[in-house]
């Protein structure tokens, strides 16, 4: 009798369905783990209120973690060498490069083409490719790392996605030690960058949001200043503001976008010293147009730099990071609620209401068991 597990399936905008699916064959080169938390991530979000096309039910959900339970053929160790046996934790990428292609054989595993489709429908083969579920089935060319940790299940979560991303922007922009860096948005992205910028040497952190208590928040992970846009409503104020924290009337050496908000591009562009970096992180949906002229980009000698994805060496390393800042840093309250998987509809629906200020909730949980 085949295994079968509970997953919860978006139908349709702002509706999950809890149903029985068949776990797939593992085949040569993938795992089969049993799902111990999964996070919910704002482009989750994106996908339930409808802001991305779906074509048919899915299991949402990639910032995950779990403990084998098959390993396929070919599979003794992780990409450190470690041994694995049914059981262990691991963390891995959420997404397949192919190893195989222009990107791939150059080392360029964020760029491959085969790192897009993520999200299958139910009725498409393997099924279970999403954390919302009893099972997640980690594809053939995924990166494994064994989890030896004593991080909690919901600490290890957002280490896959919301930590690893911020982490490889960090690293694209040269961030030098002592560099200014203004982070636009302060929800779960914001704080691990924050933090990041800060343990990789920042001289000067400013971050800018709209709610203060995560603002307070990111000034105990690492901020030495904060912008309220609610308390400062008008941008070229908020930009006089960076220029002159900043030490001089240059601006910043790195601004990162993780607002998830287009309107906000140009302010942070602004922001910049001649020859500073803006990495965009945040606008991940479709039709996220905001008009730029390139005639400030080419003549203020700025650079515009895009993070998707994240290299793959940063997984345990960011694992280490969470392990060695856990008492010097509050990361733990970036998720500080879990649900079940029957109470995803109510996980997702809190999540909205925390987003839009209801609480001082970042990132929610859900754990199946």
């Amino acid at each position: 009798m085949s295994l079968k597990g509970n997953a919860a399936v978006l139908t349709k905008p702002f509706n999950f369905e809890i149903l029985e699916y068949p776990v797939p064959k593992v085949e040569f080169g993938g795992i089969l783990i049993e799902v111990s938390a999964s996070a919910i991530c704002g482009s989750d979000l994106h996908a339930w209120r409808g802001e991305r096309k779906m074509k048919g039910g899915i299991i949402l959900g990639h910032e995950l973690t779990g403990r084998i339970h098959t390993l396929g053929a070919g599979v003794s160790t992780d990409y450190l060498g470690k041994s694995l046996s049914i059981g262990d934790r691991v963390i891995f990428t959420y997404f397949s490069p192919c190893h195989r292609c222009y990107q791939c054989i150059r080392g360029k595993f964020t760029d491959c083409p085969s790192n897009f489709n993520l999200r299958k429908t139910i009725e498409e083969y393997p099924y279970c490719t999403g954390g919302f579920a009893d099972y997640y089935y980690i594809r053939p060319g995924a990166f494994v790392f064994k989890v030896e940790s004593h991080l909690t299940d919901d600490a290890i979560t957002s280490i896959n996605c919301a930590l690893a991303t911020v982490m490889s922007a960090i690293e694209r922009s040269n961030m030098n030690t002592g560099d200014t860096v203004v982070i636009q948005g302060v929800g779960a992205l914001g704080l691990y960058a924050t933090l990041y910028a800060r343990e990789r040497g920042a001289g000067t952190i400013i971050t800018i949001d709209g709610q203060e208590n995560r603002l307070e928040l990111s000034k105990k992970c690492g901020a030495d200043h904060t912008i309220n846009i609610n308390n400062i409503k008008d941008e070229f104020e908020r930009i006089k503001i960076v220029k002159e924290l900043s030490g001089s009337s240059n601006g910043a050496d790195v601004v990162i976008e993780v607002a998830g908000v287009p309107q906000v591009i140009n302010e942070g562009l602004e922001m910049l010293r001649l020859g500073g970096t803006f990495v965009e992180v945040g606008n991940i949906i479709p039709e996220s147009n905001v008009n730029v002229d390139f005639n400030r980009i080419l003549h203020g000698i700025k650079y515009v730099v895009p993070a998707s994805f994240y290299e793959p060496w940063l997984l345990p390393i960011g694992v280490k990071l969470i392990e060695r800042t856990k008492d010097k840093y509050p990361i733990a309250n970036i998720i500080s609620h879990n649900f079940k998987l029957n109470e995803i509809n109510d996980a997702f629906n809190f999540s909205e209401w925390s987003r839009d200020g209801g609480t001082d909730v970042i990132r929610s949980v859900v754990m199946p068991k």
